[in-house]
């Protein structure tokens, strides 16, 4: 329920974000108009077309985007109908009135002047239709929120209610805005008598956002425009609505790099209830294993478990494997099992040959289940990176912690559960770790820049002219730079997931503030490596580097994983990267700081 009332918040902020414009012409085309036999079903038609679409594109894959393409065409066709009719009256008597004739009939609708009573509901549903098939709302923290859960757990009627839930947040709004939009006009046909000339303005104003939506305008540049920005609104719900799904690098509608550590005071896993909070959930759905034959809950009685979700590109993750592995190692022979259970976040971290090489240069020896197919993340319901489950020795699930931090008390739960398995030799204190690297713990009080993603799936902060363009290569050009935006330039495709340099010399700029700066790349697709060369503030980073480029900041991509390009040594401050690579092919996907 929690989720639903977030979801609806998020869509009712819709109507003060700029990204809601290309919908109102359609919408004010109707502003004079009984409301139940027009507005309304207009809204209705809107907002479950839209909740069906986003549905399929979150989980259906590319199909489902091709095929709402010729669905989007369509509408423009029909909609651009409509708004000349507006401005023709003359060209609606002249069109086919068949229902089968779906712009002939919304036209004929939008004419039936006469008599508002015989308004058709049918042709502003149908009219509402269109409108859902074009409407592309901004992916804020909320919307983000809902597609990535939507990615991650498959299609299911939860997904679909919470998008619906949206889309009808944002038609509340458009209803509030259609009843003083039909005042205003009334008001306006009272005084003037310009009825017809208001509707030629309303016409030639629905053709235009036509227009703007066939030339991308509405997913471009009115996604950044900054006048009406509800992402601080929008976080500001999820924090209250959901305070669990806070993220340490990534806003929480990612779900990447999981919700930063919450601060409990003091924990003494002797006092705690430490309730039982569930089973054992089944690990059957597992592709395949590494370090050990598959295990199964059954055979696991008697040990305490504990459930380590992760993925290996996630820096969150990477910092949290140095106790994961010195836990393993301390209890490993007073009954402790620790399994990895690597769930993928991106195409390249399915390929178990990729897994197999993070596992060995990460030092792992536990278990790990690989879980290609989201099936063991969907039977623990769970919803991060990392995420850890506590299991005791009757298979009963006891605690759970999720995202980075708070390790002594995760290890308190350790001794706590082992002690009560009847083992009397556990060993006491607590484990330290001598990370380096990616995995050294994060300056939390010196981050100000959020996990940023570069396919334009969830992409945002973006800053170059024109905006991204979607799987097809476009010359980009930098851009002046704000504190978290970021540009492309040189010959690039941009994909849902990564972008694709076509030729040499194209560059990346990132204007951040952070100690560490990671980005996840991987090579061209023939696997040949990439050279590039990092510069900061415009110089070679010097002591600055990170530990996959040196000081003069060259470097090679040679594999697919997070490349640790950053960490500065002194003050941190605002400082602009920029990466250049010196040979085409690579393929970049996110941004990460601590």
């Amino acid at each position: 329920m929690t989720l639903l009332v977030l979801a609806y918040l998020g869509g009712i902020l819709t109507i003060v974000s700029p990204c809601i414009l290309p919908v109102l012409p359609f919408v004010f085309a109707r502003a004079d108009r009984p409301f139940a036999r027009s507005g309304l079903p207009l809204l209705g038609g809107m907002a479950v077309t839209f909740a069906a679409v986003a549905t399929l594109a979150a989980v259906a894959g590319s199909w489902a985007v091709d095929a709402n393409q010729y669905g989007r065409a369509i509408a423009m066709a029909l909609l651009a109908l409509f708004g000349l009719t507006l401005i023709l009256p003359r060209l609606a008597d002249r069109v086919m009135r068949p229902l089968v004739a779906l712009g002939a009939k919304l036209s004929t609708s939008a004419q039936s002047a006469a008599d508002v009573k015989d308004t058709p509901i049918l042709s502003s549903l149908l009219l509402g239709v269109a409108i859902g098939l074009l409407w592309a709302p901004c992916a804020g923290p909320v919307l983000g929120l809902i597609l990535t859960g939507a990615a991650l757990n498959g299609a299911n009627v939860g997904t679909s209610l919470l998008l619906l839930a949206y889309a009808c947040g944002a038609a509340t709004s458009l209803a509030l805005a259609l009843a003083v939009g039909g005042r205003v006009f009334a008001a306006m046909k009272r005084a003037l008598g310009a009825g017809e000339w208001i509707r030629r303005g309303l016409g030639v104003a629905v053709l235009a956002a036509v227009v703007a939506i066939a030339l991308g305008l509405d997913t471009g540049m009115l996604t950044r425009l900054s006048l009406s920005n509800t992402t601080a609104l929008e976080q500001a719900l999820v924090d209250r609505l959901k305070p669990t799904s806070k993220e340490n690098h990534a806003p929480p509608a990612v779900m990447s790099g999981g919700p930063a550590a919450t601060t409990k005071g003091t924990f003494d896993a002797g006092d705690a209830n430490l309730a039982v909070e569930g089973g054992f959930p089944p690990l059957s759905g597992a592709t395949a294993w590494l370090n050990s034959p598959p295990l199964s809950p059954e055979g696991l009685k008697g040990k305490v478990v504990l459930i380590d979700f992760w993925t290996y590109s996630c820096i969150n993750c990477l910092r949290s494997i140095p106790f994961i592995r010195a836990w393993a190692e301390k209890y490993r022979d007073h009954g402790l099992v620790v399994i990895g259970v690597h769930t993928p976040e991106f195409a390249f971290e399915r390929k178990i040959g990729n897994v197999r090489a993070a596992v060995s240069n990460l030092k792992i020896g536990y278990p790990v289940a690989i879980d290609n197919d989201y099936k063991i993340w969907r039977a623990f319901d769970n919803e991060y990176w990392p995420a850890h489950y506590f299991i005791d020795a009757q298979g009963r699930t006891r605690h759970h912690h999720f995202g980075e931090g708070e390790y002594d008390e995760s290890e308190r739960v350790i001794q706590r559960l082992l002690a009560e398995a009847g083992n009397r030799d556990v060993p006491g204190g607590l484990v330290a770790v001598n990370a380096t690297g990616a995995e050294l713990a994060p300056s939390a009080s010196d981050d100000k820049s959020p996990e940023t993603y570069i396919g334009y799936n969830r992409a945002d902060n973006f800053a170059s002219p024109g905006g991204l363009v979607e799987d097809e290569s476009h010359a980009y050009a930098g851009a002046p730079l704000q504190l978290n935006q970021w540009s492309l330039a040189g010959d690039w495709t941009v994909k849902g997931e990564n972008a694709t340099l076509n030729a040499a010399g194209g560059r990346i700029v990132y204007r951040f503030h952070a100690r560490d700066l990671h980005l996840v790349l991987g090579p061209a697709a023939d696997g040949k490596p990439v050279r590039f060369r990092v510069t900061i503030d415009g110089a070679a980073p010097g002591a600055d580097h990170g530990t996959d480029d040196g000081p003069d900041g060259r470097g090679m991509v040679g594999e697919q994983r997070l490349y640790q390009l950053v960490r500065q040594n002194g003050a941190v401050a605002d400082r602009t990267f920029e990466i250049e690579f010196l040979d085409p092919g690579v393929q970049a996907y996110a941004f990460t700081f601590g």
